[in-house]
């Protein structure tokens, strides 16, 4: 798929994780937006307006659920899809309640992240 152009935005306060991704969706076409908290989180997508968005559950400081259903609340950012992601067992779960699209469990490989984006564009 061709992924040039495409933007995403990763939530997460998981420097390492945010490095990871950012690395290898880069080599992929990606645009890669990270923010290590979700503060302002409206504004912080308004301004990038994303194809996808990985979500974390444990972001700062309302967390990936308030996070989450924050941005399905908004009639301009709710049809952007958003990847939860966590290291829960409970993991479908909390996606549920928040209202993403789908869900990663951590930790995950690079060819399960891949394969999570694909089914949400």
């Amino acid at each position: 798929m061709d992924n040039n152009n495409k933007k995403i935005i990763i939530f997460d306060d998981d420097e390492d994780i945010l490095s990871i991704c950012n690395y290898i969706l880069t080599e992929q076409g990606w645009m890669v937006h990270t923010f290590t908290d979700c503060n302002s989180i409206a504004e912080k997508v308004s301004d990038i307006m994303p194809d996808v968005i990985l979500m974390d559950n444990w972001i700062p400081d309302a967390g990936g659920i308030i996070a989450t259903q924050t941005l399905k609340k908004s009639t301009t950012l709710k049809n952007i899809p958003v990847i939860y992601f966590s290291a829960n067992s409970d993991i479908q779960l909390l996606a549920n309640h928040a209202g993403a699209e789908t869900y990663l469990a951590k930790p995950f490989n690079l060819d399960e992240l891949e394969r999570v984006i694909n089914t949400v564009l």
